[in-house]
């Protein structure tokens, strides 16, 4: 089975030394609506976020990634859709 998506957002939450706590709180304070359950959820690919909310847990992230002086931000959905071709941009279907 192909990893889902949001997978990937964990993988980094993982990679940056936050817990999932953390990282909702760094969402929140951003604008991010979603509770912590639903945050969670969306980064174990069980629920499918909004592109509002994905681009919020994107930011936490590479805010997080800047303090520790990485240089490895992920990537928006508006870069990915820009550089994959038509038929496979993966924020368009969410």
């Amino acid at each position: 089975m192909p990893e889902q998506p949001n997978t990937a957002l964990d993988d980094a939450r993982q990679a940056a030394g936050l817990s999932h706590d953390e990282l909702w709180v760094r969402y929140f304070e951003l604008g991010g609506m979603a509770m912590p359950v639903e945050v969670e959820a969306y980064l174990c690919g069980l629920v499918i976020p909004s592109v509002h909310d994905h681009e919020v847990l994107v930011h936490a992230l590479n805010e997080r990634f800047s303090e520790l002086g990485r240089n490895r931000p992920i990537a928006y959905l508006d870069d990915v859709s820009q550089q994959a071709p038509p038929d496979d941009r993966p924020g368009r279907r969410w």
